[in-house]
């Protein structure tokens, strides 16, 4: 893939969820996301609103994070209540188990309470765990997060065991979303070459908390 870091800059959001984040963090974040262009700052949500200027950089934030074992009206409480102190674009966690129990009605429904209360031109973007799904129930949960009215899929929240993206799970779940959403690579990308990767296989936003470095990493390669 031929692309400058800039140009792939556009597509990060440039990410803060530490449980130790501070307000000065987060200005430290959100400067570093302007200096380096990126398309959004990501914290969590007792970090908004957000002070820092931004400039064009979005602002993203979490709901039902990390474990998405929250009920669907706490989901929707949190979404609206994170929109109201300014927040773009909402990633919510799924309750996995309702996935693993083959309740996907439960989990469009958990995903359109969140829809209702965080309605367009908000981004909602629907965390599935991929590295904790089969095939199957990714291409099911992806099925329902569409069904359910979601802006984009997204593989991880970068804190399950399991484990993060893989270019395995991007390119399912870019399949059968078809383009209709997006789709977000996010947990474990640390290098340029893995960035890359998760484009080429479909991504269309990328989560990285090691924006600079992985900037870096794409200038020392001659792009």
């Amino acid at each position: 893939m031929n692309t400058t870091p800039a140009e792939l800059a556009r597509h990060v959001d440039h990410t803060l969820l530490s449980p130790t984040a501070t307000s000065a963090d987060v200005a430290a974040l959100a400067a570093e996301a302007v200096r380096l262009g990126t398309y959004s700052i990501c914290v969590s949500p007792a970090m908004l609103p957000v002070d820092a200027p931004l400039g064009e950089v979005k602002l993203a934030t979490v709901c039902g994070f990390p474990s998405g074992k929250h009920t669907p009206a706490t989901k929707a409480f949190e979404a609206a209540e994170s929109v109201s102190r300014g927040a773009d674009e909402v990633d919510m966690v799924i309750d996995l188990g309702l996935v693993k129990a083959g309740r996907l009605d439960g989990t469009q429904a958990e995903i359109a309470a969140v829809r209702a209360a965080a309605p367009s031109p908000t981004i909602l973007k629907v965390i599935i765990e991929s590295a904790a799904l089969t095939d199957e129930e990714i291409v099911a949960a992806c099925q329902a997060a569409e069904a359910a009215g979601a802006d984009f899929v997204k593989t991880s929240t970068g804190y399950h065991p399991a484990g993060g993206a893989s270019v395995h799970a991007v390119e399912l779940m870019a399949a059968t979303v078809g383009g209709r959403l997006g789709v977000k690579a996010s947990g474990g990308i640390r290098d340029w070459a893995t960035a890359v990767a998760m484009i080429e296989a479909g991504a269309t936003r990328l989560g990285l908390s090691g924006t600079a470095a992985v900037l870096a990493g794409g200038t020392s390669t001659g792009y």
